[in-house]
């Protein structure tokens, strides 16, 4: 029987830091949740990574800042692609709950299909 886990089950009682738990791992993916609680990254950080990052907001709030001067607001069910090496910050998450994030970082091409 394949175990069946569900992302809103289990979130830590204690944070004093954000939690990220490793879902799977396979040859050039990994998929993450993580689980925030007011952080935010720390001033003047910025994430510079490596991969691709595409995240789905699944519980809570949240506000990334890019390098460029853009910010984007994340509500439940919002997602998006940050293509490798796009500099961002968390810039705030709910401080009243939890904010749950799936985040899937991969290598190779980064695209999102057109809108119809």
């Amino acid at each position: 029987m394949l175990p069946v886990n569900n992302l809103l089950m289990d979130l830590p009682a204690e944070m004093p830091d954000e939690v990220c738990t490793r879902i799977v791992q396979g040859a050039g993916v990994r998929i993450e949740r993580i689980v925030s609680r007011g952080q935010a990254s720390p001033p003047g950080f910025w994430y510079d990574q490596g991969t691709n990052e595409w995240v789905l907001l699944v519980k809570g709030s949240a506000l990334l800042r890019f390098f460029d001067g853009r910010e984007i607001a994340l509500a439940p069910g919002d997602h998006l692609l940050i293509p490798r090496h796009v500099r961002h910050r968390v810039e705030r998450t709910a401080p009243e709950g939890d904010t749950v994030w799936l985040a899937v970082h991969y290598t190779g091409e980064a695209s999102v299909p057109m809108e119809a």
